[in-house]
């Protein structure tokens, strides 16, 4: 899926844009047991109420991709005859329906989800979508429609104890102590099948992470029983890996500034380009960079190598995942330089007297702590 065809499925969670009928789940405990039930009717639920359900199956379907939002690619063998496709392609036939499937759809989420000592809430919603036509112009006709996009969105939401705190209470006209538990953000979910070139790919699935390191394998293996790419925090490490490994000596200042300026160049064309479609570098495309700034071919050749092996051959990255590019920051044992990522150049290297410096021109006002201060010698 791409970010256009996401954003069109986000609008859908609106009391008066969707077709969900009914809001399924359950309330699980820290010990993994199913406390209650929820089978509740959005047509007699307070709106407030309602638009809560919707906000939170909403957060499930947002991120960024290929970081919170993840490809999950079921193989060929899978959608012919396995259980796990098979049960997923039940919950979206059943449109839910089904309290049986539903039951052994919990039980995979409660038998392999690690919360920790948290309580959950599992939430499940069916909706179908007449996927509006779209003219030569590229617009949207609402009056018109191909095809009909029948799908299953699921979000776990960590359950919290609220801390004990005054409330008023309009019968007695007073403030009372209150307390409860209340249902936080979600911090996994899916969206199966997947919205492909806005149309139904029951080969995909689109899984949601809250947290870019942390993507619930676990989840993923008891649900989907595929292995999902490399976290955004992998592909950074095991990117920053293969560039100190195979480059040794040559991995210094100079050739990492210019490697981030040009992935962050790259990173700005594509957000003004408005490409829905994710950016990609190729393997290929990063030695480049280091041949224009002078790296000897065969340390290139261990670098493709070392890509080979971390990620698979002919992997593309998301140059995103590879650096921050918002800030550029040169860490020591004791200290912490931070510039901004369009001054990185500013931040040299020498040694001096035998000792290594980082360097920074200090030609404005300096400040120290808000205070003003000079250069000795000025």
């Amino acid at each position: 899926m791409n970010l256009k065809e996401v954003s069109e499925l986000r609008r859908r969670f609106r009391m008066d844009r969707n077709a969900i009928s009914r809001i399924y789940g359950c309330f699980v405990n820290s010990s993994r047991e199913i406390v209650s039930y929820i089978d509740e009717s959005m047509g007699i639920l307070p709106q407030d109420e309602a638009e809560k359900y919707l906000n939170l199956l909403k957060k499930a379907l947002s991120g960024k991709l290929g970081k919170n939002l993840i490809d999950i690619i079921f193989s060929t063998e899978q959608v012919a005859d396995s259980d796990e496709h098979r049960l997923l392609m039940a919950l979206r036939d059943s449109e839910l329906k089904d309290g049986e499937i539903r039951e052994e759809f919990y039980q995979k989420i409660i038998n392999s989800l690690d919360l920790g000592d948290s309580n959950y809430l599992i939430l499940l919603a069916y909706d179908t979508y007449d996927v509006p036509r779209k003219n030569k112009n590229d617009e949207m006709d609402a009056d018109a429609s191909d095809a009909v996009f029948s799908y299953v969105v699921c979000c776990v939401c960590p359950v919290k104890e609220r801390k004990v705190e005054l409330g008023f209470f309009p019968g007695d006209n007073e403030f009372h102590s209150c307390a409860g538990q209340i249902v936080a953000a979600p911090e996994l979910g899916f969206l199966f099948p997947a919205f492909d070139d806005r149309a139904a790919n029951i080969y995909n699935a689109l899984f949601y992470s809250r947290k870019t390191d942390e993507i619930h394998q676990e989840v993923i293996d008891s649900v989907f029983h595929t292995t999902a790419p490399m976290s955004a925090a992998e592909q950074k490490e095991a990117f920053q890996n293969a560039l100190s490994e195979a480059l040794g000596d040559a991995c210094n200042m100079e050739l990492v500034q210019s490697i981030h300026d040009r992935l962050r160049d790259q990173i700005e064309q594509h957000k003004e380009s408005h490409d829905p479609e994710p950016l990609e570098l190729s393997v290929s495309d990063a030695a480049a960079i280091l041949r224009d700034n002078g790296v000897e071919e065969e340390k290139i050749l261990a670098f493709r190598d070392s890509c080979a092996t971390q990620f698979g051959d002919g992997a593309t990255l998301n140059p995103a995942n590879l650096i921050d590019s918002s800030r550029f920051e040169v860490k020591t044992a004791d200290a912490t330089i931070s510039v901004g990522p369009e001054h990185s150049y500013l931040v040299e290297t020498r040694i001096i007297d035998g000792r290594k410096y980082l360097l920074i021109p200090a030609d404005e006002d300096i400040e120290v702590n808000g205070f003003g201060v000079r250069v000795k010698g000025e």
